[in-house]
């Protein structure tokens, strides 16, 4: 152990206590050891410091700080250089703000464009999710601030994500769910990582030793500390003795005694609660030190400037009939829709950022060399129709050379705690788009958006920008391209579908009750669209330019692809070139293709340049649940490089060995997966995947501290079914209203034991039992617990507080 002189100083009572969070925000400090305390914020795309009183969900203000666009915006740019210029001005303004571990960045995997946190996450692969977060951590790091990538793993929903069970396969866990986490620990040295709410194959996230000791520490040799979500522990014991280190925010100290008891009755070793307590000692003392003497100012001016590159890189032309854009010097423009005077920049929940100041388009198009005839907000943002300024939109709309359409989806669309149930944006805005077209074929349409949407109105508009949520400098960024001060260069990090049926997990997303059954297994994205051969709209890596690229010359040898591109158009301009690999025929069934690589390439007109992309140690691996190890198949690999999945300019080939002759699957027992045709897999197939029976996730009988409260609808108490309708009928109105409540959804969809864990104490777990009781049923057995309890905790709680004051 690195301090165990420190270590054997501390009672039993401290290194408990130590292994809790005593705020929302920060850990435990105690003085006669010299221990101080950090702080932790949550800030994938900038710092949420808040000033008052601390909460996870967004609800309370924060310090102002520079809104970067988000993690799925900033895949668009396929720049690692970029993003680790990003985790640089986030760790800087995070030591500004006394802040020493960023929460983030998020690099779950899209499964579905339905989950509502999407918009934080990097992209439906997790190799450039994986190398995107690790230019994230190593520009976070740089300056002294731990980054901690989220969420330890298979979270990707947000309905009742803290009481459900993640039901999949190892090879579908190893390669797309966790690969992205693989590559942020290894090539970022992220020295923190945050687990998940949910279970996996059965086991919480957090007390999961298989991927919190086997795979995380073990495999990939992990040597930071591990952070609950906000919530999170289910068992904290458990949870120390699989390798998390610190319980957030404030579950008091229930939990703490919690983990003495475990220690005196053998549940756990002692060897584990020191091991846990020595790395987040590490890390606070190292943390502490990296703070002494740091700047309390950044640079704002320069951040914004960072933020505006940042959103120019990441934004995506879909769409340019007849060179429509660049706009020419002069054009009359007709400038309509909300999100020009109010720009929808960032999602909600606990990213929610307080920027250093906002850019618009209304206040900046006057400085560009454009001819305004008249601006009009077109629609409202709240869906409802508005016949009054919709005729003004069309009025100014027919005057105009070009119309600049923005619109896109509302706040309330996407948000932490809740899924979307469909893919379109507001009808309202549609039912203008279409109006607009009818007196003015030339639309021009930029869209805000941090989720894959249905465009089925596309045709109405002859250019198409996608700018996702471009942060708090997006207003200039899309002005700059527009005019053709800025080449669009960025791809699409996510396959944009003809529509939400034809997503692979459509039958199976989300959880219909406890259990979320990954049935379609590898095929994810691009991987299924390409192998099923469904017909997308947008495939992944697909993006325009104002100029015009050519591949030529491809050549491979057993450590790399090598070949040339050329600038054969009229402006300066970038080309992201991606190299995907596959093996016809294989004997182990996996997608037509897969991305391995990709490189940024910025070219002046007429200028070539040779490119070289890198084999490396996930080029040619498949896990192989057989041998529980990755293996490589022997055969004759097509090694692909295309300017999108869709569109592959070069092939070659090249022969690989074989690294076992054991085979995991018999091809006759999985039909499904050998085609990629995975829409309606029986339950019959998907136990031969999973190698085992699929559990009862069915809801039924008593519930438990686990069961969410939104299952007070099964309750026996009248009570509980009461307050159960209350709750429904609170959210329904919020929801009906367009805005929905995040602090009715978190408790609708949190678990009853989570009460425990973040009321600072107020609530132990033997009331949460009592409570629990009270909802089965057993009114007066229940609620004398929850009495009895409370002021059998109050009471422990100040003995408890008494013997950490006493130490010596």
């Amino acid at each position: 152990m690195k301090h165990q002189d420190i270590i054997e100083k501390m009672t039993i009572e401290e290194k408990a206590a130590f292994l809790s969070g005593k705020g929302e925000w920060q850990t435990r400090d105690f003085e006669r050891l010299g221990i101080p305390s950090i702080f932790c914020s949550d800030g994938p795309h900038g710092i949420r410091k808040q000033a008052g009183a601390g909460d996870h969900l967004g609800l309370n203000a924060s310090l102002p700080a520079t809104c970067f666009p988000t993690a799925a915006t900033i895949a668009n740019s396929w720049d690692e250089e970029l993003g680790e210029t990003l985790g640089e001005t986030l760790g800087e303004e995070a030591m500004s703000e006394g802040v020493n571990v960023l929460l983030g960045p998020g690099l779950n995997i899209k499964r579905s464009p339905l989950c509502g946190r999407n918009f934080e996450y990097f992209s439906e692969d997790p190799y450039l999710a994986g190398k995107m977060a690790a230019s994230y951590v190593r520009g976070i790091q740089s300056r002294g601030v731990y980054a901690c990538p989220k969420h330890f793993a298979v979270n990707s929903q947000e309905l009742r994500r803290m009481a459900m069970n993640a039901v999949i396969d190892e090879r579908t866990l190893r390669e797309i769910y966790l690969t992205g986490f693989e590559i942020a620990v290894k090539e970022g040295k992220a020295k923190t990582i945050m687990s998940a709410y949910n279970e996996v194959n059965g086991v919480y996230a957090n007390e999961n030793k298989h991927l919190l000791n086997d795979i995380l520490r073990d495999e990939w040799g992990f040597d930071g500390i591990v952070i609950t979500d906000w919530g999170a522990s289910n068992d904290h014991a458990l949870g120390v003795a699989a390798g998390s280190n610190l319980e957030m925010p404030n579950p008091g100290l229930d939990s703490a005694r919690e983990l003495i008891a475990a220690v005196e009755s053998g549940k756990i070793k002692m060897e584990d609660l020191d091991a846990r307590v020595d790395e987040l000692l590490d890390a606070v003392l190292t943390l502490h030190a990296n703070a002494k003497g740091k700047s309390d100012e950044f640079d704002k001016n320069a951040h914004h400037q960072i933020a505006r590159r940042a959103a120019s890189e990441s934004a995506v032309l879909l769409k340019n009939e007849g060179n429509t854009l660049p706009l020419k010097a002069g054009t009359k423009v007709a400038v309509i829709g909300d999100f020009a005077f109010v720009p929808r920049y960032q999602g909600a929940g606990s990213s929610l950022v307080n920027p250093t100041k906002i850019e618009t388009i209304s206040e900046m198009i006057s400085s560009y060399d454009l001819q305004v005839v008249g601006m009009s907000r077109g629609y409202s943002r709240n869906g409802e129709e508005d016949a009054v300024t919709k005729k003004e939109a069309l009025d100014i709309a027919a005057k105009a050379d070009v119309v600049l359409y923005f619109f896109g989806l509302n706040e309330d669309s996407e948000s932490e705690g809740m899924d979307r149930t469909h893919m379109r944006i507001p009808q309202n805005q549609i039912n203008l788009l279409q109006e607009l077209g009818q007196v003015n074929p030339n639309l021009v349409g930029v869209i805000s958006a941090g989720s894959a949407i249905e465009m089925p109105w596309h045709h109405y508009l002859k250019a198409m920008l996608h700018c996702y949520l471009n942060g708090q400098a997006g207003a200039g960024a899309v002005l700059d391209i527009l005019m053709g001060k800025v080449n669009p260069s960025g791809k699409i990090s996510e396959t944009i579908p003809r529509r939400l049926e034809d997503t692979p997990a459509y039958r199976y997303y989300p959880s219909q009750e406890r259990t979320s059954e990954y049935r379609e297994s590898l095929y994810v994205g691009y991987r299924y669209y390409d192998t099923a051969k469904v017909p997308v709209l947008y495939p992944f890596g697909f993006g325009l330019s104002y100029t015009s690229f050519e591949y030529s010359d491809i050549k491979v040898t057993d450590d790399k692809v090598s070949f040339t591109i050329k600038n054969t158009g009229n402006c300066d301009g970038a080309e992201v070139a991606q190299l995907y690999v596959g093996l016809p025929d294989a004997k182990v069934f996996r997608p037509e293709k897969e991305l391995k690589g990709f490189a940024k390439v910025y070219l002046k007109v007429g200028e070539s340049k040779e490119v070289s992309i890198a084999f490396d140690d996930k080029t040619f691996r498949y896990f192989n649940v057989k041998t529980n190890k990755w293996e490589v198949e022997d055969g004759n690999y097509q090694i692909m490089i295309g300017a999108s999945s869709a569109d592959i300019k070069l092939t070659a080939s090249i022969m690989k060995a074989k690294t076992t002759d054991t085979m995991p699957y018999d091809k006759a027992e999985l039909p499904s997966y050998y085609t990629g045709k995975i829409e309606s897999v029986e339950a019959s197939e998907y136990e031969k995947l999973l190698g085992r029976s699929i559990p009862d996730g069915k809801w039924s009988g008593k519930l438990g501290p686990n069961d969410a409260i939104c299952q007070m609808y099964y309750a026996r108490s009248g009570l509980a079914r009461f307050a159960y309708d209350r709750l429904t009928a609170m959210k329904k109105k919020a929801d009906e209203s367009g805005k929905p409540d995040l602090n009715i959804l978190f408790i609708y969809n949190m678990p009853f034991r989570a009460m425990a864990k973040m009321t600072a104490g107020a609530v132990s777990m033997e009331m949460v039992d009592g409570i629990v009781e009270l909802v089965n049923g057993r009114f007066f057995g229940g609620l004398g617990k929850i009495i009895g309890g409370y002021f059998r905790n109050s009471k422990k709680n100040k003995a408890y507080e008494a013997k950490i004051k006493e130490a010596k």
